[in-house]
């Protein structure tokens, strides 16, 4: 019985990312931008409406429970027509709710139109990932993945500045540049991406992966677990209670939260593309258990800073941390799916989603019942899970000549 290779470094060729790949990460630059503009607009634009302060956290929630709710339908639309076509339609809903969403003319409107534009954003995202795990090799799939998700993050750092601007000449000024840089990133996506008979797969003529084996998968069961974390910490809890921890304990104003997001956005946009290329070439295993382990422990820490400085250090190695966290379960995911089929990609959505839906519910309850400690403690505990779970992981490394080896009839395939 041969054994498998060790999970050790090696030097891996310099790559080139497929078109595909370059093509996804300007569409997610785009999508981002417009959506950083809206974000700190939508609060203040839903009180305009004369709602209580539930009523807007009402609207905020509305986009990720529908992206939840879509997810599982989206996974099978893909099955049927296809990434390229599920993606742009997914843009033109998100533009055109966007859009008339500045048009609104009560709340109950405002709040249709972000369910809806939750549905296309649940479209849009699960389909460029499928697309993306789709046309990339295993040895280099986390650099793909890193630099699709770099679009997102230039996109994400670039949006809010624009958004005050905007909102300067009016409150509905940033829905509908929204709109517009949706439009551009569809058209972009019609153009350039290319059909499916033009297009490169990771391994010809190999079947699909059965969604059945997929969910039975260690990397795929490690990749949910770490969504779920990341989901819970990242867009819940560090998102909902560093705001509050800044003014209500930190004694700062609102502008240092800004400051200090920037700060771990610019940690973990550097630390991107040298974390994605570790990832592919150290490995998916030991990525995890560091990167989750550091994650746990620093979030955790963050609810005893005791000022604003202490504060952006330790979400500085946070944001280091999130590099490795966002491209290694996405690659694992490619690796247990044989980077095909949209329904694997659609449960590893939907886990995020329901850990960035309870994360700021449940974290908000433990702060008014306990402590700013046991809520961001909850977070690290999550996080500290996932580097335990990802202890089960296979250690051979995801290269092309490892997944030839793992196919059934190939030489030196274990017996």
């Amino acid at each position: 019985m041969s054994t498998p290779a060790p999970d050790v470094p090696h030097e891996a060729p310099r790559v080139r990312l497929g078109r595909d790949v370059v093509v996804l990460g300007v569409i997610a630059f785009f999508v981002m931008v417009g959506f950083g503009v809206v974000v700190p607009v939508l609060p203040v634009y839903a009180r305009s409406f004369g709602v209580d302060n539930t009523l807007v956290g009402a609207v905020l929630s509305a986009f990720a429970l529908m992206r939840l709710v879509a997810s599982p339908f989206v996974g099978k639309l893909l099955d049927r027509v296809g990434e390229r076509l599920v993606l742009a339609v997914g843009i033109g809903i998100v533009a055109i709710s966007s859009g008339l969403a500045g048009l609104a003319e009560t709340y109950p409107q405002l709040l249709l139109l972000r369910g809806l534009g939750g549905i296309g954003s649940a479209m849009f995202s699960i389909a460029a990932m499928t697309l993306l795990l789709a046309t990339t090799a295993p040895s280099h799939r986390a650099r793909a993945i890193g630099f699709y998700q770099g679009g997102f993050l230039v996109g994400g750092m670039a949006g809010p500045a624009l958004g005050g601007v905007l909102a300067t000449i009016s409150l509905t000024a940033p829905f509908f540049f929204y709109a517009a840089t949706l439009v551009i990133a569809g058209v972009v996506g019609v153009v350039l991406l290319r059909p499916p008979r033009g297009r490169s797969t990771t391994a010809p003529g190999e079947p699909p992966v059965a969604f059945a084996v997929v969910i039975r998968d260690i990397r795929f069961r490690a990749a949910c677990v770490a969504s779920f974390a990341q989901g819970w910490s990242s867009l819940g809890v560090r998102s909902a209670l560093v705001p509050v921890l800044v003014v209500e304990v930190l004694k700062g104003t609102t502008a240092w939260t800004g400051v200090v997001f920037a700060v771990a956005a610019v940690a973990q946009t550097v630390a991107l593309a040298p974390a994605a290329r570790l990832v592919d070439t150290v490995g998916r295993r030991p990525a995890m258990i560091v990167a989750f382990l550091v994650a746990g422990v620093t979030l955790a820490a963050v609810a005893f800073s005791t000022d604003v400085v202490m504060l952006g250090a330790l979400l500085a190695v946070y944001g280091v941390a999130t590099a490795f966290m966002g491209t290694a379960p996405a690659a694992l995911v490619g690796d247990a799916a044989g980077g095909r089929g949209g329904r694997p990609v659609a449960v590893f959505s939907m886990c995020s989603d329901v850990g960035a839906i309870a994360g700021p519910l449940i974290a908000g309850l433990l702060v008014d019942t306990t402590s700013y400690a046991v809520a961001f403690g909850s977070a690290g505990a999550l996080l500290v899970l996932s580097a335990v779970v990802s202890l089960r992981l296979p250690r051979a490394l995801p290269a092309d000549h490892d997944a030839k080896e793992a196919r059934p009839g190939s030489p030196g395939r274990a017996s």
